[in-house]
């Protein structure tokens, strides 16, 4: 004797097997109220969307807020920047005062791009947007389409620098992050 196992076929979503009751009344020639409406599709829809509501936020509520970023440096450290769909990541970088970042610039975007990192006059400066490229000053680079390039900037205050494309747009779309200067632990001094 053979047997042949006949895998059951899985059950629909609730709101799918309720939308597929209303279309199966409807074709046989019966009107659906509203009342049965909202009954058959609309409130297992709400329902689904209030439990998984609830669920991100009891995620977000058992969520530890994240540490910050160890700090670079000090001394000489490189940095890769990648600017695509004109934002840049990382978008937040956290620095020992005297480090000297090497940044290294990869856009991959089909459009040019530059970083610019230095205070508020230097992105003043920038922002009326005077210089179409920039030669090689130190925190100031121009980066062709799919193409790559390379700055150095030494933080020597504390505080928050900026960085920043200031091509036409870019700035008002996102295209900055902050660099966080803070002053060497005691555990990096020795």
């Amino acid at each position: 004797m053979t047997v042949h196992c006949v895998p059951r076929p899985r059950r629909p979503l609730l709101a799918a097997r309720s939308l597929a009751l209303v279309r199966s009344h409807r074709r046989h020639g019966g009107a659906v109220s509203t009342r049965r409406w909202l009954a058959l599709v609309v409130a297992p829809l709400t329902i689904a969307a209030a439990v998984t509501g609830a669920g991100y936020a009891a995620a977000e509520l058992t969520e530890e807020p994240p540490a910050p970023a160890a700090a670079l440096g000090p001394g000489d450290v490189t940095v890769r920047i990648d600017a695509h769909y004109t934002k840049f990541e990382p978008d937040h970088l956290r620095v020992v005062i005297g480090t000297r970042v090497r940044f290294l610039l990869d856009n991959h975007d089909p459009i040019n791009h530059e970083l610019i990192t230095g205070g508020p006059t230097v992105h003043a400066r920038h922002a009326r947007g005077t210089e179409a490229e920039h030669p090689s000053i130190p925190g100031e680079v121009s980066v062709g389409p799919n193409g790559s390039a390379m700055t150095t900037y030494t933080f020597d205050r504390l505080g928050t620098y900026e960085f920043a494309c200031h091509l036409p747009g870019h700035y008002d779309y996102g295209m900055r992050g902050e660099i966080e200067v803070v002053p060497p632990t005691p555990d990096a001094e020795e």
